[in-house]
């Protein structure tokens, strides 16, 4: 019998197309390599290979069965109601992805080490990704040491003086973002040391994440002070531990905790769902004749559930998924009753 291939084809059709947009991005927006800067080569591998692997994760995830049901149902709704739902969207993005309101709700500490983080992240990839593929370099305007002008690709824009409060931000935007990951490292790791809750739903790779993003400030932060107080002392070393701990993270990043920042933009389709769920007709408890969730909720369990290996169809017709949370403990209780001969 033939060995069944676990390798996702789509997937790595999808990787590779990934790949190819980023060497080709790479080569034409430093202008044919003459602004990419060979020592962050190591950053560029490690790009590549994270860009491949949460594109191919990525696509393997949307084609679970639940994933896929959500996914298609969430455009449904979209598309139901395009012109109320695209209004909605800036909203439901600041509220959903950006601000992560949800978070807040559980607990305002979590909330801001999230947002820290968060934010950190993606001041740290808006800075090194450009620089990483050419896209961003900077220039001395005419014979002035102190003062450069930003080259997005091959076009100039902005100016600034490297002693000015914009130039101190400018040169100094990924130790900004090193600060503002470490604080919130900082939270989870107190949150995760003094609450019994946490502590008991965590995961190794929880850990892991949080180390990572540790790691990768702290050296960039050392890089910083060598430079700045050290004379460059060290610098040499720092910097190949940096780039390590950087091209380390890169490739951990589509097999660890962090693949949920790809994933959340999904929970945009889940708000759509649930708001069409809400609108949508009730489904109607086979025992008891109540209402208790959304007819096409109940509908979309009993054809995902069966795919997963769960088989809930009751003998004699219909479906465990048709009873409301209360006549299932009901059901539960009747028949742990039955076994141990009845209550009393």
């Amino acid at each position: 019998m033939a060995a069944t291939s676990s390798v996702d084809r789509r997937g790595v059709t999808w990787g590779l197309v990934a790949v190819a947009m980023v060497v080709a991005l790479t080569f034409i927006g430093s202008d044919q390599l003459v602004w990419f800067d060979a020592a962050l080569v190591g950053y560029l591998f490690g790009t590549i290979f994270a860009v491949f692997g949460v594109v191919y994760r990525y696509a393997v995830w949307l084609r679970r069965p639940s994933t896929a049901m959500l996914n298609r149902r969430g455009w449904d709704a979209f598309r139901a109601r395009k012109a109320r739902h695209a209004v909605a969207l800036p909203a439901l993005v600041g509220t959903q992805l950006l601000a992560q309101t949800f978070i807040r709700r559980r607990s305002r500490m979590r909330w801001l080490a999230h947002q820290l983080v968060f934010w950190g992240c993606i001041l740290a990839a808006l800075i090194t990704f450009p620089l990483t593929l050419g896209l961003l370099h900077f220039e001395s305007v005419g014979q002035q040491a102190d003062r450069y002008q930003v080259y997005v690709s091959q076009v100039g824009t902005a100016e600034f003086d490297a002693d000015t409060v914009l130039g101190w931000v400018v040169f100094h935007g990924l130790d900004i973002a090193a600060v503002l990951v470490l604080a919130g490292v900082f939270i989870f790791l107190r949150r995760r040391l003094h609450d019994p809750g946490a502590l008991a739903v965590e995961r190794s790779g929880d850990f892991l994440a949080l180390a990572g993003l540790f790691a990768v400030s702290v050296t960039g932060l050392f890089l910083t002070v060598s430079s700045t107080w050290l004379d460059g002392q060290f610098y040499s070393a720092l910097n190949t531990i940096h780039a390590l701990t950087v091209i380390l993270g890169l490739m951990y990043l589509p097999f660890g905790k962090l693949f949920h920042i790809f994933q959340r933009p999904g929970n945009l389709g889940v708000a759509y769902y649930k708001t069409a769920n809400a609108e949508g007709p009730e489904a109607v408890c086979r025992r008891c004749g109540e209402g208790f969730a959304s007819a096409q909720q109940v509908a979309d369990l009993k054809e995902v559930l069966p795919q997963v290996g769960f088989d809930y169809d009751i003998d004699g017709g219909g479906n465990y998924q048709d009873t409301c949370p209360r006549c299932r403990r009901a059901s539960v209780t009747l028949a742990q009753s039955a076994r141990v001969g009845g209550f009393g």
